[in-house]
């Protein structure tokens, strides 16, 4: 007697329309996905002038208002990935307000990450070291990016560096900033300075170290000159300083020229030639190390200094040292003008 085999079930086949629907929409999220990676890593919109888009993304803009404004800008082309991708790669939109430039065809990829470095274009106003204050303001106010006007601050008030600013930054405070750092370095340095300065105010240290600043450009000899004109100002000596009579004929700006006899002759609060001390204000912004030198000279008899001809400067103790120096200088000078 033979058994029976159960009947095998076949499976039913997919409908064809269902079958081609599953590949359409594989193909179909390949596709994007594809133009999705390609949109972020592959290069992006050409600018639309020059080799750079120059944005300004303002402090307390949101995801949104930032991919609108790149968009609207070139830079990316798609605002909605934007902000999936900013998502997708950090968990958040963290992204950095700031001044940016973005180069022509950069892709979404670097500019995302740009922006959430917040890798900032960095602007700065430079006031190099015996600037005066009327010299460092006008730097500021050149500074197209900064607002507001300025008043110039007293001579001496500001510490010359560099300052990186932002846009839209009011001068003022811009200025305020450089005076800040005066004030904070001066305190530093006046609770260290020395015992026996011949200096009673911060201030007079501001004023000694601004003529320090303006009398040599060799860091090595700023404390040499410090304890030079200290020594003087303990002997009652005048301090004979080229560099005030300058500034009471130009406040400071180069004259283009040497120094005449009748300028020399010429009474001026500033002119050192002919007033016994200090002038009555600085006569530039010295720099950290013209003020240190000042507050920390080295210990030294020597009252007299010349030049010797090579951008430096030859000291003495006594004044016959001081003569037989500066007849070589008038060698050197008139050797230079017989060439």
């Amino acid at each position: 007697m033979s058994r029976r085999r159960p009947p095998v079930r076949r499976r039913r086949a997919l409908p064809r329309t269902l079958s081609g629907g599953v590949v359409a929409l594989f193909v179909a999220m390949t596709l994007v996905s594809g133009w999705a990676v390609w949109s972020y890593r592959g290069p992006g919109p050409t600018a639309r002038s020059g080799s750079v888009t120059h944005m300004v993304l303002t402090r307390g803009s949101g995801a949104g208002q930032i991919a609108t404004a790149l968009r609207a800008a070139g830079v990316i082309r798609s605002r909605t990935l934007f902000l999936l991708a900013a998502r997708l790669v950090s968990g958040h939109p963290s992204l950095k307000a700031g001044e940016y430039e973005f180069p022509s065809g950069v892709s979404m990829a670097r500019v995302l990450a740009d922006i959430q470095a917040g890798r900032v274009v960095r602007r700065f106003v430079a006031v190099p070291e015996g600037w005066t204050s009327d010299m460092a303001v006008e730097a500021v106010r050149a500074q197209p990016v900064l607002t507001g006007q300025v008043a110039t601050p007293p001579e001496g008030s500001i510490l010359p560096d560099s300052y990186q600013v932002e846009p839209g930054e009011d001068r003022a405070a811009v200025v305020a900033r450089m005076r800040a750092a005066r004030d904070a370095l001066l305190a530093q340095l006046w609770a260290g300075r020395a015992n026996d300065l011949p200096l009673n105010t911060p201030e007079q240290a501001v004023t000694l170290a601004s003529l320090v600043e303006k009398e040599t450009g060799l860091p090595a000899e700023r404390p040499r000159i410090a304890a030079v004109f200290e020594n003087r100002l303990r002997a009652g000596m005048k301090l004979e300083s080229d560099p005030t009579v300058i500034y009471g004929v130009s406040k400071g700006r180069p004259l283009g020229r040497g120094i005449t006899l009748r300028e020399l002759l010429t009474a001026t609060p500033y002119n050192t030639y002919r007033i016994i001390g200090l002038p009555p204000t600085p006569i530039a912004n010295p720099g950290r190390a013209a003020l240190a030198a000042v507050l920390n000279p080295p210990k030294s008899a020597e009252l007299f200094f010349v030049a010797d001809g090579t951008g430096g400067h030859v000291f003495a103790s006594t004044y016959a040292e001081h003569q037989a120096n500066v007849a070589r200088w008038r060698g050197i000078e008139r050797a230079k003008a017989g060439k």
